[in-house]
């Protein structure tokens, strides 16, 4: 591991425990050369693909759902923390469905999720979601939304 202070190869760790619920590993290290200390995270690579509505695939990236739910979320009172665990909740769904996921199964994670987080946000995101081409589809959604309240 190179020190990020003065490049220097050799380090060495002096403090190793699980962070993220178990999903990383946590590292304290120490500079052979300067004798600073940093902090070093490890995590396992799911290599968990999805396969987008084109058909082509690309790695699941837990940092695109977050975007799109901060984005449905923006000027919503949302309670803190629900985003963090709807995303880990998807996540770990994602994960225990196997390598590849289509991302129809994602959004409907998503709706699923946010539907019990903020309904303002909910309609965003099936807007983008469902691509909705008009005011129709928004009544018809939120009429769906009060059906299932």
């Amino acid at each position: 591991m190179q020190c990020p202070f003065c490049d220097a190869e050799p380090t060495r760790v002096v403090d190793s425990r699980p962070s993220d619920g178990g999903r990383s590993v946590r590292r304290r290290r120490t500079c052979s050369e300067c004798a600073r200390r940093f902090t070093t995270y490890e995590r396992t690579e799911m290599g968990l693909i999805v396969r987008k509505r084109d058909g082509s695939l690309v790695p699941f990236e837990a940092a695109k759902i977050r975007a799109g739910l901060e984005k449905a979320v923006v000027d919503r009172q949302v309670p803190s923390g629900s985003i963090d665990a709807l995303v880990d909740a998807i996540e770990a769904e994602v994960s225990a469905s196997g390598s590849e996921v289509s991302s129809d199964e994602i959004g409907r994670m998503v709706l699923i999720g946010l539907r019990d987080i903020d309904e303002v946000a909910y309609l965003r995101f099936a807007s983008v979601y469902k691509d909705f081409a008009g005011a129709g589809d928004f009544r018809r959604e939120m009429a769906a939304l009060e059906g299932s309240a």
